[in-house]
């Protein structure tokens, strides 16, 4: 039981009550309470927090130091992108932990926020610091890129909290799977105007119309495999194994393949689609 002070208007709960329950979680709004699945989403904005301080202390700050160390720009670098992936691997797993068991209130704005975090801050950081690094960049150019970037995801969070989708289906490509792509194309060291086109390209995809598949089943199980192996192309990049460089670069082109090759299967899907309802309207007008 609460009693309130009339003198102080301040709330105090008896000895007795304090005594079974110490914590004061029985009373605690359920709005405040935090479930296995806001667990990992708050392992995954974690992990985006993590990877801009190694795009910062192992990249940004030895090239603007005048380092030469190549090797800690690369295992950075590095390990950034794999935080990136861990983050993925936790949005996808609380989705699965929320289904299966339950999530609080405020679990959905927890994983927005997380996803902006590590999908939206995250990649656009990282292309940000590229256009201050590479030889051949731009930086103001880059700059505006990583702005097209965080804001593709913002918009891309915010209608996802909006519009209401048949189940099963994403509008708009997926911000970890956009996020991952833009890293890829940054990693495959591009000439800049085909990277530079490349990323606002990506960025257009996550806020257009085109539908992608929720993943789940099978899907979820190619890719968290995908993750797991990208994982391991850039640790063998990062320790400079022998091959790791090419393991890497045909990693990276595989990845922004399937960002382009999805689009395409799902317009193809929307055109048969339509076509398909035309000729059942003709067919149903016809005597």
């Amino acid at each position: 039981m609460t009693v309130t002070d009339p003198d102080t208007r301040a709330d105090w709960v008896p000895e007795a009550v304090e005594a079974e329950d110490p914590d004061g979680t029985e009373d605690m709004p359920l709005s405040l309470r935090l479930s296995i699945a806001d667990t990992l989403t708050l392992g995954n904005a974690t992990c985006g927090f993590m990877a801009v301080y190694f795009t910062t202390t192992g990249i940004l700050i030895p090239h603007l130091t005048g380092s030469d160390e190549s090797g800690m720009a690369r295992h950075s670098a590095a390990t950034a992108v794999i935080l990136m992936l861990m983050a993925a691997v936790f949005d996808l797993f609380d989705g699965l932990v929320a289904r299966k068991l339950r999530s609080s209130p405020m679990g959905a704005e927890l994983d927005n926020l997380s996803d902006l975090i590590s999908f939206g801050l995250a990649p656009a950081y990282f292309v940000l610091v590229y256009g201050m690094v590479a030889d051949d960049a731009h930086q103001r150019v880059s700059a505006l890129a990583a702005i097209v970037v965080l804001l593709a995801v913002v918009l891309r969070l915010a209608r996802f909290s909006c519009v209401t989708m048949k189940d099963g289906m994403f509008q708009g490509m997926p911000s970890p799977f956009g996020a991952l792509t833009v890293v890829s194309i940054v990693l495959l060291e591009l000439p800049f105007v085909p990277t530079l086109l490349a990323i606002v390209g990506v960025a257009w995809l996550m806020v257009s119309r085109v539908e992608y598949p929720k993943p789940r089943g099978v899907l979820a199980v190619a890719m968290l495999s995908w993750i797991v192996a990208a994982m391991g192309l850039l640790a063998a990049w990062a320790f400079d194994a022998p091959g790791g460089q090419l393991l890497l670069q045909t990693g990276c082109a595989l990845q922004v393949v399937l960002g382009a090759v999805i689009p395409l299967f799902a317009t193809a899907r929307r055109v048969n689609t339509f076509r398909d309802n035309r000729r059942e309207a003709r067919a149903a007008q016809l005597p």
